[in-house]
């Protein structure tokens, strides 16, 4: 009969060789780490894409009617359409096109290109006034580095100037990526009429504005063709600056006047601008800065370090340049932090073997740590995934569990040296007995974090390199353990050890005679472990939830918004109070505010607001945590004093972004009966004390002052209703008239009427106009005006109107928590809304319910992964039984870590727990595979499930140790501690209540009694 093959006994065979591919993996192993790419955060695809629309004049309803409506119906055409949801201003619409979960990451693009081509289908659907479409498919990038530049003595102009220079060397750079300016100032002239010196001098206005234009138009001239030649022929006259403009002889009919005579020039900026930054109270530009993609964010950051060095010693006195945004830094900080986590795990580890199994021993299963972890960098560099919070973190928990398979083969050969055998043969016993069912543990191992690998949501693309870092370790671990490990194992232990005749020690008679026990009562054991299990079941009633954590970053977002009609000026000036104000709390290092418009993405978890001239934002960075979270309740104290604006505080969240951790969304087909019933939501929500911050996204409605016009009156004066409105416009909002060539830029020159005019409702009254024949005319001769009020702001969702209601949590209650505490006020209220009218649940139980779907969806897959390799190496239906009863009883560990720690059951967590049904599987395919190999060396079935459960006891507890003690090192993270705990808990009270309860199940399971008093072994 031929021999089967031996991988270790090959390689023992072929020692020089397998010692050059160890040496090849640990130098292949640290070129690749330092290769791999840093991230503070593992990326996940933001699958949103904003289309914005256009129609000037029109109210929110009729936008919404008109165009938001029409774009909404034709993207749910898509099949990867998520949900559509739009924000509809006066004129303006924004809809944000979301796709599904399980959307392709390659589709994405593909699909933007298809929102593009439908837009251009349906564009001739729209009004004739429909000023168009503009796409943003870049929703989700990232500017890692951001910096401030302030001037004292400049022109915003002039600091542009500098800082576009600055990012044309930037872009210049190999690995840079997008580069963009925020809080530019767009510089216009503007030419202020008074209405009552037109209307004195009888002039008529859009007659100036005519000529104006035509003067400063670019028109050809014409080219003199000689014989031999082409002459161009250029006519000068051209504005150059505000003063030409000025100076501008104008004419109508009989009057002759300069430009100066009848209305105020002066250059100046965008009013009211359409964004503004500021560093610490100084108006500024801020120059955004992201990284292409695969590019390595720490070379890059000292690259870029590098260049803003050489800018900013060649800035002149006067501007000065921040660093307010430091991914860079951070991400070094981070993968510096997780190191030194990852190297205590490793010194945990290394001291479980040594004190088990002794220097040698220890020896061989040390240098069996930095193999594995050498080639699971080559394979994870190979397959592009970076070192960042998850990989990093689930290199630690793969730590205790990749000696695993190094424990158990080293053990096997000293336990044949001690009987004699010789270091060859001992060194290749492994292969023949435990290689397969160890293979089969592992594989089993790795089917337990299945559902990670296949999460389709944003929070599995989030966690999903946790199953490649831990898959890829441990099937590597056990090559080590059955190629690496023999030629390590020759190599350092003796070649031969005595037999230790001390007998066991006190640990091992005790669990001996437990053991005993548990097999002699064993429905006893069996009722004693599902009343524990029962109670775990119970306890995990009183187990928080949680989505994920907020970070230990130290900034601080704060979102400032007025109400919907809120002016420009108003936001504004509420933010610079708020700013002075933290000026003066020692808390606040530095803080950047965004009028107008959000924080920029700096980390791929922050969320964005839609741009609107009555919310703003401000990034607040702190020294530390504790100055983070008094700063936070001074906030909140200010917020409270200050009801002219919310100010509501944010901390940079793990995982996707949610928003306020407590929403409830109303839709209905009418806005006045749901403002209504999302008012009473809101006043429901404020009777739970465990809330703050209760707000409604959108609800106010904004006055309105409508021109009735006299249609009949209109004739006679020989005006229509267009010029009515365009003199309105120009006169509150200005109209463009011409533009000025400034080198690169072009300048627009706008026509609107003096302050005094524009900024009061009074002017209405007094307003008049000048017809063709230069006769003045009163607008309340001609018109009426009557008060009313609109919606400024119209969200939707699907096309239905939705309102949706947001709350903080005060305390350290869970969001889950609370909406579940909830939920049956909720029906009720649900019960009571009118037909068509309904509500759902947002925030973070929504975002978690979804993640977790996908992840229940592939459980199946799991159980019949894990069903599978079991039967394979059991190929007992009643083994299949056992192995599997062991499965939950890691909960029992998990509740009882939970509970006292008050760790909370997060979406990380959850995947650990889910996990622990691989491990505590593993553990029990290596006992009862012991006990088939001692039945069929002629042990007796009771004797042979003792002497397996006392043999397999040591080995297995000792992996045991070393999966939950390597996770100490992470316990203190904020994002991985309730995983580290759950999995702890569930490790330990798993594996040694798995050391009892199996053995008791084999014997009922197979009717296994106990012998005669006499036959019976020692304990």
């Amino acid at each position: 009969m031929t021999p089967r093959f031996n991988l270790s006994d090959w390689a023992l065979g072929h020692r020089s060789l397998v010692w050059f591919l160890m040496i090849v993996s640990l130098v292949a192993g640290l070129l690749a780490y330092l290769s791999m790419g840093r991230e503070e955060d593992p990326s996940f695809a933001i699958k949103v894409m904003v289309v914005s629309a256009a129609l000037p004049g029109a109210t929110a309803e009729e936008t919404v009617t008109q165009v938001t409506d029409r774009i909404e119906k034709k993207l749910q055409e898509i099949d990867q359409l998520k949900f559509t949801r739009s924000v509809t201003y006066p004129g303006r619409s924004v809809v944000y096109v979301e796709l599904r979960d399980d959307t392709r990451a390659e589709a994405v693009d593909a699909t933007w290109l298809r929102v593009r081509n439908m837009m251009s289908d349906i564009r001739g659907e729209f009004p004739s006034e429909f000023a168009g479409f503009s796409f943003d498919d870049d929703f989700g990038d990232v500017f890692g580095s951001i910096y401030a530049f302030v001037g004292d003595g400049f022109t915003p102009r002039e600091i542009e100037d500098r800082v576009e220079d600055v990012k044309a060397e930037i872009l210049r750079l190999d690995q840079a990526g997008k580069v963009e300016l925020v809080g530019v100032r767009a510089p216009e002239i503007h030419i202020e009429f008074s209405n009552r010196r037109l209307a004195a001098l009888g002039l008529d206005r859009e007659a100036v504005l005519q000529t104006l234009a035509q003067e400063n138009a670019i028109v050809p001239s014409g080219t003199i063709r000689t014989a031999g030649e082409r002459i161009l022929i250029r006519v000068t006259g051209q504005y150059a600056s505000a003063e030409d403009l000025a100076a501008t002889p104008l004419r109508t009919g009989d009057v002759f006047y300069s430009l100066s005579d009848v209305a105020d020039v002066t250059p100046g900026y965008e009013d009211p601008p359409a964004e503004l930054f500021r560093y610490n109270g100084h108006e500024g530009i801020a120059l955004l800065v992201g990284m292409r993609k695969g590019g390595n964010i720490l070379q890059f950051g000292a690259e870029l370090e590098a260049l803003m060095d050489r800018v900013a010693e060649r800035l002149p006195v006067g501007i000065e340049l921040h660093r307010v945004a430091d991914q860079p830094k951070v991400v070094e900080e981070s993968v510096g932090h997780f190191t030194r986590a990852l190297i205590e795990a490793v010194l945990i580890v290394l001291a479980v073997s040594f004190i088990s199994l002794g220097l040698r021993a220890g020896m061989v299963v040390t240098l069996s740590i930095p193999l594995v972890l050498a080639m699971t960098f080559v394979l994870l560099d190979v397959m592009g995934i970076t070192l960042q919070r998850v990989s990093l973190g689930a290199l630690i928990i793969a730590l205790g569990l990749l000696v695993d398979d190094a424990m158990i083969a080293i053990e096997t050969m000293i336990s044949r040296l001690e009987i004699g055998e010789s270091l060859h043969k001992a060194a290749s016993y492994a292969w023949t007995s435990i290689a397969f069912p160890m293979l089969t543990g592992t594989l089993v191992t790795a089917a337990g974090f299945i559902p990670i690998a296949f999460n389709s949501s944003q929070a599995g693309e989030y966690t999903r390199s946790l199953f490649y870092v831990i898959a890829i370790s441990l099937l590597l671990s056990w090559i080590v353990a059955v190629l690496f490990a023999p030629i390590l194992g020759t190599t350092f232990l003796p070649k031969k050890l005595r037999h230790a005749h001390k007998g066991p020690g006190p640990l091992r008679r005790g669990f001996r005679r437990v053991l005993l026990q548990a097999m002699r009562f064993r429905w006893l054991t069996i009722g004693l472990t599902a009343l524990l299990f029962a109670g775990s079941v119970f306890g995990l009633r009183h187990v928080e939830r949680q989505f994920f954590p907020t970070s230990e970053r130290p900034e601080i977002v704060v979102e400032v918004t007025l109400r919907q009609n809120g002016a420009f000026a108003a936001t504004d000036a509420a933010i610079a109070a708020f700013e002075a104000w933290l000026g003066q709390q020692p808390e606040a290092s530095y803080t950047t505010a965004y009028v107008g418009r959000g924080v920029p993405r700096f980390v791929l978890t922050l969320d964005q607001p839609t741009p609107s001239e009555n919310i703003g934002q401000l990034a607040i960075m702190t020294p530390d945590l504790a100055a983070r979270d008094r700063l936070r309740e001074k906030i909140a104290a200010y917020d409270r004093a200050h009801p002219e604006a919310d100010f509501y505080t944010r901390l940079i969240e793990l995982g996707p972004p949610v928003g306020k951790p407590v929403q409830y969304r109303l839709s209905g087909p009418d806005i006045a009966p749901l403002r209504d019933r999302a008012r009473d939501l809101a006043a429901l929500l404020d009777r739970d004390p465990r809330l703050t911050s209760i707000s409604l996204d959108w609800s106010e409605p904004a006055r309105v002052v409508r021109v009735v016009l006299d249609q009949a009156r209109l004739r006679q004066l020989g005006l229509t209703q267009s010029d009515v409105a365009r003199t309105l416009y120009g006169l509150f909002d200005g109209s463009g008239v011409t533009e000025f060539r400034d080198g690169r830029k072009l300048v627009d020159v706008l026509a609107r009427g003096v302050a005094a005019d524009r900024s009061t409702v009074a002017a209405l009254e007094t307003l008049q106009f000048g017809n063709a024949a230069g006769n003045p005319i009163p607008l309340l001769s001609i018109a009426r005006l009557e008060w009313t009020t609109e919606q400024p702001e119209i969200h939707q969702r699907d096309r239905v109107p939705t309102l949706t209601v947001g709350a903080a949590i005060r305390g350290s209650v869970q969001p889950a928590t609370v909406a579940a505490d909830l939920a049956p006020a909720i029906a009720v209220f649900a019960a009571g809304l009118p037909p068509d009218y309904r509500i759902a649940l947002g925030g973070s139980a929504e975002s978690s319910a979804e993640s977790q779907a996908p992840i229940l969806k592939v459980v199946p897959v799991m159980v019949l992964c894990i069903l599978t390799l079991v039967m394979v190496q059991m190929q007992s239906f009643r083994l299949l039984f056992i192995v599997l009863a062991v499965a939950p009883l890691g909960l029992i560990g998990v509740v009882a870590a939970l509970l006292p720690s008050g760790a909370p059951l997060g979406f990380v967590a959850l995947l650990g727990v889910l996990a622990l049904v691989g491990i505590l599987i593993r553990n029990s395919v290596i006992l009862i595979h012991e006990v088939s190999v001692l039945s069929r060396a002629g042990r007796s079935p009771w004797e042979a499930v003792h002497e397996a459960s006392d043999s397999r006891a040591r080995p297995i507890l000792l992996t045991a140790a070393a999966a939950s003690l390597a996770l100490i090192p992470i316990a203190r993270e904020v994002f991985w501690g309730p995983m580290a705990f759950a999995m702890m808990g569930g490790i330990i009270a798993g594996t040694g209540i798995t050391l009892l309860f199996a053995p008791a199940l084999y014997c009922v399971v197979f009717r296994i009694r106990p012998p005669a008093p006499e036959a019976r072994p020692e304990p």
